[in-house]
């Protein structure tokens, strides 16, 4: 799979994820889309998924693969920090 079919969960308003999966699968003609959060951001992450799924791309997409996994890194304060991460895979059918 290629990297630029990887969409980043962060700040930006809610519907402009889900925008941008619909338009990897509608004009950007992508086999499969994988959604990447981590922390606070998974639950928003699922969210975009399902959204995407089940009311944007009904009967074209499905759940392929969900990876969850945990990062550790230094953060401002110089302490090592460990955040969750999720990789949800969405796949043409």
């Amino acid at each position: 799979m290629a990297a630029d079919n990887a969409i980043y969960i962060g700040n930006k308003p809610f519907m402009n994820y889900v925008t941008a999966v619909v338009m990897q699968f509608t004009t950007q003609g992508a086999e499969e889309v994988t959604i990447k959060a981590r922390g606070k951001f998974i639950s928003r992450g699922v969210d975009i998924a399902e959204i995407s799924a089940k009311r944007f791309l009904i009967d074209q997409v499905y759940v392929k693969e969900i990876k969850i996994d945990s990062e550790e890194f230094k953060n401002k304060e110089d302490r090592q920090v460990r955040v969750s991460t999720i990789e949800i895979t969405l796949v043409k059918k």
